[in-house]
């Protein structure tokens, strides 16, 4: 079994500005995208929201099967941050980098040019278990936010973050990167987001890749 390149049994949150442990502030990230969150899911009214749609809103119909890796991409994050967490420091900086440009951008659109889609179908054509698990993501999730859509930027940078990653075969790396494609375009399948949305992520993922990976490194 391989062992992790940290050991995590001894960490306390007061040991996190410790060098071993001190990449996990990289976690703090994420409180401040779900302040955000909740605050430009409340505090900005469906009404003041702009209408998101394109022509092919229309042409792609609702699948709900799509739902299974639309929300596998919750188990995704997780796993890939467990992962590096354990396996390679550097990378889990990287990935934490990337999504948190991501975040920060993209709640700043959010604020300045609030969006929504009216996308949803109003009953669904089929009645199985898929179908349920949609319904709870409409309930739990609004559809004001939307563009640029988070679930493609966040997996455009995992799957750039795992192709990355030496220690897996390329399989794996084929199995993730195929994985998030499926990801990218779920969204439009099951109504969570238009197509525009998928496009505006591109130019966020651009820039997170840069900031992350291709901008130069100075030796001081």
């Amino acid at each position: 079994m391989r062992k992790p390149v940290v050991d995590y049994r001894s960490f306390r949150f007061s040991k996190i500005r410790e060098p071993q442990y001190k990449h996990l502030l990289y976690l703090l990230g994420w409180v401040g995208y779900f302040i955000l969150y909740f605050l430009t899911e409340n505090l900005i009214p469906y009404d003041k929201c702009y209408p998101v749609h394109c022509f092919l809103d229309d042409i792609i119909p609702f699948c709900e099967y799509f739902v299974i890796p639309y929300v596998g991409w919750y188990l995704l994050i997780v796993g890939s941050l467990i992962y590096f967490a354990l396996y390679n420091i550097n990378n889990f900086k990287n990935m934490s980098k990337y999504i948190i440009v991501t975040q920060i951008v993209a709640m700043i659109i959010y604020i300045t040019f609030p969006t929504r889609q009216d996308l949803r179908p109003e009953v669904f054509m089929q009645d199985n278990i898929f179908t349920d698990i949609v319904g709870l993501l409409y309930t739990a999730d609004t559809c004001t936010g939307v563009c640029p859509s988070l679930h493609v930027a966040y997996s455009v940078g995992i799957a750039s973050t795992w192709i990355r990653e030496e220690s897996v075969s390329k399989w794996c790396k084929t199995f993730i990167v195929t994985f998030c494609f499926f990801v990218c375009i779920s969204v439009a399948f099951v109504k969570q987001h238009s197509v525009v949305d998928i496009f505006a992520a591109i130019p966020v993922c651009m820039l997170a890749e840069y900031l992350t990976f291709l901008r130069p490194k100075y030796k001081k």
